[in-house]
């Protein structure tokens, strides 16, 4: 029984809670579809108003914004794996394996890791 509860509790991959920070779009429509709620290399969880199809595969995108006022667009393609009601009422929670995972995603979670942690500062002079 220990073991198995082990299972629940023990996270196989690293996540960053991201809730309400960026917006997840579908590349087809380029409509919002939800917020990215926390994000690793191979996979997301999505926050959104609507339940998501498990096992389909979904266009996805996001839009980053630049310091520069431009926005860098990052298309990829992931599968739902799992979908249920959020502890916030009428939004639900999606799980999402990424197929083939561009680069620039790659990127974003590391900037987003190093963004989101906490970092020593360096000790003043």
């Amino acid at each position: 029984m220990h073991g198995e509860l082990r299972m629940f509790t023990d996270r196989r991959i690293e996540r960053h809670q991201l809730p309400y920070f960026l917006r997840v779009f579908n590349t087809v429509t380029d409509k919002p579809i939800g917020f990215l709620g926390n994000v690793s290399d191979d996979g997301l969880m999505l926050i959104s108003q609507l339940p998501m199809m498990v096992g389909v595969d979904f266009q996805l995108r996001l839009k980053i914004p630049g310091s520069d006022g431009c926005q860098q667009i990052i298309d990829f393609s992931a599968c739902c794996v799992w979908c249920h009601e959020d502890a916030t009422p009428l939004h639900y929670d999606a799980g999402f394996i990424l197929l083939q995972p561009p680069v620039e995603f790659g990127l974003l979670v590391r900037a987003l890791r190093q963004y989101f942690s906490f970092q020593p500062l360096p000790a003043s002079v």
